[in-house]
């Protein structure tokens, strides 16, 4: 391919070259010098600028493009502790949660596969991995409070999820990830480094090639009510920041309903599509024969009114 491209500049040199003896040629018949216009030049310039872009076609040249993904796995995992009753987001930060995902599920891209985790003290699948986001939607009203905050039971809860879609999805695995939203750390168990504590879970999405990215969602002045007194339930989010280190993830952090759709708004456009190399030599090859066709009317134009 790199001959092509040294066509244009072999047509050039034979272009100055012709012309070198041509103005030998006049000199034989005037010692005079021969005015030259400049513009009877444009239409050669023009025409090996088409031939380079259309040298270019020829070497299929590429650019990204995005395109959605359909065998795609996401599971989404909603912390449903009673610290999540906080009002510091309004209704109260699970309600606010429910309708951020909510609307990323509706939003998602079609025929993706979207799974939904609930926990506290244990994790249930809601939903699991299924092109029928609608499952999800529906699944997201019936969030309830319990006790206790279970991240790394929640996390292989959501990792067996993954592994049942990939067994059913095709030859390769799909690509895959977990989005785990909570508004703190983890107190079943308390060490994260425990069989089941969230940073063991972390790493073994990482060694099934899983993502994990989190979003810590409150704001440092949440409370809640228990048994009349007030408690102080501020967002923590180092135990999901370590999380999405160890899984080369993304972390998140909302601290309202806005800040949190615009959080899913942001992985939605990151896990429904992706990006591939397109073929790009069709616009070089239009663009090319426009110059070309160009080049050819500029030269019958200009030569019928310039003199020679």
């Amino acid at each position: 391919m790199l001959l092509f491209g040294l066509i244009p500049l072999a047509l050039l040199a034979v272009y100055v070259v012709v012309q070198a003896r041509r103005r030998q040629r006049l000199r034989r018949f005037t010692e005079a010098e021969v005015p030259q216009s400049w513009w009877r030049h444009v239409p050669v310039a023009v025409a090996l600028l088409s031939l380079f872009l259309l040298t270019v076609a020829l070497a299929t040249p590429t650019h990204d493009m995005r395109i959605p993904r359909n065998r795609a796995c996401v599971v989404l995992i909603i912390d449903m502790s009673n610290s999540m009753r906080a009002t510091d987001v309004e209704p109260n930060r699970l309600k606010a949660a429910e309708q951020a995902a909510s609307q990323f599920a509706s939003q998602l891209t079609p025929g993706i596969n979207l799974g939904l985790v609930g926990f506290a003290g244990t994790p249930y699948l809601l939903v699991p991995p299924t092109p029928q986001h609608e499952a999800t939607l529906e699944a997201l009203k019936k969030l309830e409070f319990a006790d206790g905050t279970a991240t790394g039971e929640a996390i292989f809860t959501a990792l067996h999820a993954v592994g049942a879609a990939a067994i059913t999805g095709g030859d390769t695995p799909p690509p895959a990830r977990i989005v785990l939203l909570s508004d703190g750390g983890e107190n079943k168990p308390l060490d994260p480094n425990a069989p089941q504590g969230a940073f063991t879970a972390a790493r073994a999405a990482k060694a099934e090639e899983v993502q994990i990215s989190t979003i810590s969602f409150g704001t440092p002045y949440g409370t809640v009510e228990y048994e009349g007194a007030t408690i102080p339930v501020p967002v923590d989010d180092q135990t999901l920041q370590e999380i999405t280190k160890i899984t080369d993830g993304q972390a998140f952090h909302a601290d309202s309903l806005e800040s949190l759709e615009s959080v899913y708004s942001t992985l939605q456009r990151q896990i429904g599509y992706q990006t591939v190399k397109g073929d790009a030599s069709l616009a070089w090859m239009l663009l090319g024969a426009v110059l070309l066709a160009g080049a050819v009317l500029a030269g019958e134009f200009l030569n019928r009114r310039l003199p020679a």
